[in-house]
């Protein structure tokens, strides 16, 4: 339990770790990789790389430190990092290691500035945030474990099928190779896929939606192969997943967790919002929500053009054969191949307000998922239209402290 002094002394040095926040975090991953280059296996470095994961973790780092008097406003998110972590399979043995590094970062930044009891708040204040999610990521591990399929850490499976989708996307059908049964899963979770990287010498750990309904035997993934033709920002397990990989090849796999999900288990209208490779785990909402009857469903996606349309013919079909479920796209900028009411419905982005009276739907649930300034578009149309933020879910793939 953190002190009021603890607390205290955090909130008002929070403000100078933002300032500094970049640094901080650039240092302290230096330093950690230097000293442990066996994390480089768990941490993307794609990511770090480009500076992304530095700048997630200083946001996270100030977002805690603001909402210390009352962590109860972070649990969604400390869920999400819990389940990211235990698909990532980061284990207890490691927190020790990131709050030595980060408290000598934030020593080695601030100089001076950094005294004795302020960085005694921040290790009690890192340490009380260890331990809640060190205990949620203990109770995930047991949950999948006890389940019928069930397991910890990685899993080897082998690569059933591999399915082109679109120009960008490919779906790999997997199956574990001890033919034994997998763990079943929400509609929207994901899994974590851990593969060797030559040009690296490392191995990089990728987590992707599963993209379709559970079925106790086999996973689904459909993976957008990242950066297209610019090898310098070429994704290193997308381009392995869509060059190297072939079917009968084995690759190890974490079971699935994730915080976005569908409930199945409701009755009401379900609006699924996509952009891009967003519409993946949506596709796996989709096929469970229609094995329960008279459930509406309308979903809304947005992709570039129809070279680019992945899934497009399933959607087509299951829609002419489900006439509770309807389909809205929009294409950004339609090929003269595109045909506008058979392909796609509408020119230019996803805009609500073309179609708002066909998915402001009563007691509608909607979920979101695509590239971030695109969700974040969606979100405040329907916060506009009046839908309550409990009625919107969304799912945000990006890094974190030590996810993709």
């Amino acid at each position: 339990m953190l002190t009021p002094r603890t607390k205290e002394i955090v909130k008002a040095t929070a403000p100078v770790l933002a300032q500094h926040g970049y640094d901080i975090i650039k240092h302290f991953y230096r330093d950690m990789l230097s000293a442990h280059p066996e994390l480089k296996n768990v941490f993307n470095m794609r990511h770090q790389q480009r500076g992304e994961q530095q700048e997630a973790l200083a946001r996270a780092v100030y977002a805690y430190a603001a909402n210390i008097d009352d962590p109860a406003c972070l649990e969604a998110v400390l869920k999400n990092i819990a389940n990211k972590h235990v698909s990532l399979d980061v284990r207890p043995e490691q927190y020790p290691i990131v709050g030595e590094h980060l408290l000598g970062a934030i020593k080695a930044v601030l100089g001076d500035a950094a005294t004795e009891d302020i960085i005694s708040a921040w290790a009690q204040a890192y340490g009380n945030l260890a331990d809640i999610l060190m205990g949620m990521e203990s109770g995930l591990r047991e949950e999948t474990c006890d389940k019928p399929g069930g397991w910890a850490g990685w899993r080897d499976f082998i690569v059933r099928a591999k399915q082109p989708e679109s120009e960008v996307i490919t779906s790999f059908l997997l199956e574990p190779a001890d033919g034994k049964p997998v763990v079943g899963f929400e509609p929207g979770q994901y899994i974590s896929v851990a593969l060797q990287v030559p040009r690296l010498g490392l191995q990089q750990i990728r987590q992707y939606s599963l993209s379709d309904a559970p079925n106790g035997k086999t996973y689904r993934i459909s993976v957008k192969r990242e950066g297209g033709a610019d090898s310098s920002q070429a994704g290193y397990v997308s381009t392995l997943l869509h060059d190297e990989v072939q079917v009968g090849d084995h690759i190890k796999v974490a079971a699935p967790h994730g915080t976005f999900y569908v409930d199945v288990n409701a009755t009401t209208p379900v609006v699924l919002i996509s952009g891009g490779v967003g519409l993946t785990p949506m596709i796996s909402m989709l096929n469970r929500v229609l094995q329960s009857p008279g459930r509406d469903v309308v979903f809304v996606h947005g992709a570039r053009n129809g070279a680019v349309h992945a899934m497009k013919d399933h959607l087509q079909q299951t829609a002419a054969s489900h006439p509770n479920f309807h389909t809205i796209i929009f294409y950004e900028h339609p090929l003269p191949a595109d045909s506008e009411g058979s392909d796609y419905d509408y020119a230019g982005i996803v805009d609500l307000a073309r179609i708002e009276d066909r998915v402001m739907l009563p007691d509608a649930d909607y979920y979101i998922c695509g590239p971030i300034p695109f969700m974040r578009l969606q979100h405040d149309g329907l916060i506009a239209r009046g839908i309550k933020e409990p009625r919107i879910h969304y799912e945000v793939f990006g890094p974190d402290l030590f996810a993709e």
